[in-house]
């Protein structure tokens, strides 16, 4: 039987440590973390690991429900996987095992808590980007691609594919670009 813990944070500027010390205090041989959003399981390579590697009597611990998913019905479809596989779910923060019937219905109960602060921080953000825009200091989120890039790279006559490989992006991503690029050019 193995303690498993997996440590989540949803931003690259988050920090992992306080989780992952939290886990291996709590006796976790091993312990899975990633920088990803918790708002669906795409992208969570490292939650796909450890539900591979369960074993019958293993445990999954996690130090807070919300670090395993933001969704009830994701948190319930993981705990069911994990017990498909002979294995339980721990959370340390408030303490609570799928081992009773008891921690069953707290953990549901807590994925639905998780599920409404969540519609919350989106609901809390719309408003303050809401009041930005109000006041003219609303810029939009950063620009993860290089715009400039892409555009001199297509002026040079390089299709999507290889701007998209240059610039390190998706294909599709590089066609959105251009074609947005191409519609700001033909509304001026």
């Amino acid at each position: 039987m193995a303690r498993i813990g997996y440590a989540r944070v949803s931003t690259t500027d988050q920090n992992l440590e306080t989780q992952i010390n939290k886990l291996k205090a709590e006796g976790c041989e091993v312990v899975r973390s990633e920088k990803v959003s918790g708002a669906s399981r795409e992208g969570r390579s490292e939650l796909a690991t450890v539900l591979d590697f369960l074993r019958p009597g293993d445990e999954l611990v996690v130090t807070r429900l919300d670090r395993l998913g933001r969704s009830t019905r994701d948190v319930l479809n993981l705990v069911h996987e994990c017990e498909q596989k002979g294995a339980h779910v721990t959370v340390l923060d408030p303490h609570v095992t799928t081992r009773g019937e008891m921690g069953h219905l707290v953990i549901t109960v807590l994925g639905m808590v998780a599920q409404m602060e969540r519609r919350f921080i989106k609901e809390r953000q719309r408003e303050g980007i809401e009041k930005a825009k109000a006041k003219g200091v609303y810029q939009g989120a950063k620009q993860r691609i290089d715009r400039t890039a892409i555009l001199d790279l297509y002026a040079k006559g390089i299709g999507a594919a290889a701007i998209a490989k240059e610039v390190c992006c998706s294909r599709m991503q590089a066609y959105r670009i251009l074609n947005e690029i191409k519609a700001s050019d033909r509304s001026r």
